[in-house]
């Protein structure tokens, strides 16, 4: 049998931080939606977590260059435009 969990698990094991990461993951990122088990119950298949955190890069994004990073701040005026 497949054990089930909520979203209190999610957290506790560190995949999520807060709702609002876990609907945006739902929504945008093919985090599993879930099954409602109650009327305010969701719960996960601790499978199809597992495998959905297996298929994520687990690598983090590369840096940058050195010196190509944009310029900050706002664009001087120039005398033409007054």
């Amino acid at each position: 049998m497949h054990k089930r969990l909520r979203y209190r698990d999610l957290v506790e094991r560190g995949s999520v931080r807060n709702r609002p990461t876990l609907q945006n993951w739902i929504r945008d990122r093919g985090f599993p939606p879930g099954q409602l088990t109650g009327p305010n119950t969701r719960t996960w298949g601790e499978n199809e977590v597992q495998e959905y955190l297996d298929s994520r890069p687990s690598a983090p994004k590369p840096a940058p260059p050195i010196g190509e990073s944009k310029p900050r701040g706002r664009p001087p005026r120039s005398a033409a435009t007054t």
